[in-house]
């Protein structure tokens, strides 16, 4: 990591140089700098917000590790309950756990609760492939712990995205979607909710998202911006209830007109393992034939 990229929020509470966060510090008299730590004495970060998967990154971390062994310690402090938490290197703990290693170098730090929040968000944020839903906890963990430091206003909005290059506005938004429910948030990380409507529909109650939740399962249909925009103004109003969200997500003007029948309940007199084309196949048929029924009735 260059001295630059350590110009952050992290840097600027408990951080002087890229020497006193990565222990190089010649200043100082200890000279034990980096201790190897047994990985079941290492526990994860609590509410970390970012992902570890065993992917083909993973992979490659886990082929360097094996064959150079951890370039960069990571950082932890300690645990009143005993071991250490990991403050930075979550995936480089599990690199080496599938390198067959059981210890890995740690820079340990006195940090409390609100400095090791900022330098945990800070050394992760900047990663190519962050969901949104990582980015919006992990922002308003930061948001938060620097309101406890102190930070007030905008200003804190400002702090929290410097690490990542995102402007206030962009934290504003990406926190916002922390407040929606796992289910709608899970939506805006799969791309089927974009992020400037799920920040719309974050306004909404917990029992009004989850009246959209069963909407959206129902229908499968997903809102944009301007129906997301309609839904928070509806609940706002008071007045956003089952009805509202279906004509809204179904198109008001075809619903209003016809009928909307909620999926969930065509689904029920199926088998789990018949797909969706062939149940529409079938509830069209079955209509065709009760119509020509009625229609034969009528002319005899």
């Amino acid at each position: 990591m260059r001295t630059d990229e350590m110009k952050s929020s992290a840097s600027k509470i408990v951080l002087d140089s890229y020497e006193s966060l990565f222990g190089t510090d010649t200043s100082t008299d200890d000279p034990d700098k980096v201790r190897m730590i047994p990985l079941d004495e290492l526990y994860t970060f609590k509410g970390h917000p970012f992902r570890v998967l065993d992917d083909e990154r993973m992979y490659e971390t886990t082929e360097s590790v094996r064959k150079y062994g951890v370039l960069v310690p990571g950082i932890a402090r300690i645990r009143p309950e005993g071991g250490y938490e990991i403050i930075s290197g979550h995936r480089r703990k599990r690199a080496c756990e599938l390198a067959g290693l059981n210890e890995m170098p740690m820079f340990i730090r006195d940090y409390s609760d609100d400095e090791a929040t900022v330098v945990m968000v800070d050394a992760n944020i900047q990663r190519d492939d962050i969901l949104p839903s990582e980015k919006a906890k992990a922002y308003r963990m930061k948001f938060d712990a620097l309101k406890h430091r102190g930070s007030r206003g905008k200003h804190t909005a400002d702090e929290v995205g410097e690490a990542a290059g995102d402007s206030a506005t962009t934290v504003k938004r990406y926190i916002r979607l922390s407040f929606l429910s796992d289910y709608l948030l899970d939506l805006v990380d799969e791309g089927k909710i974009t992020v400037i409507s799920g920040e719309q529909l974050s306004f909404l109650k917990e029992e009004e998202q989850k009246i959209l939740e069963d909407a959206v399962r129902s229908l499968l249909r997903y809102p944009g911006k301007a129906q997301a925009v309609e839904l928070r103004e509806h609940g706002r109003a008071g007045t956003l209830d089952s009805q509202t969200v279906y004509e809204i997500l179904g198109d008001r003007k075809k619903t209003r007109a016809g009928i909307v029948i909620p999926y969930k309940r065509i689904r029920e007199f199926f088998p789990s393992d018949t797909g969706n084309e062939e149940v529409e196949e079938i509830v069209i048929r079955l209509l065709r034939e009760w119509k020509e029924k009625q229609e034969g009735g009528k002319s005899k």
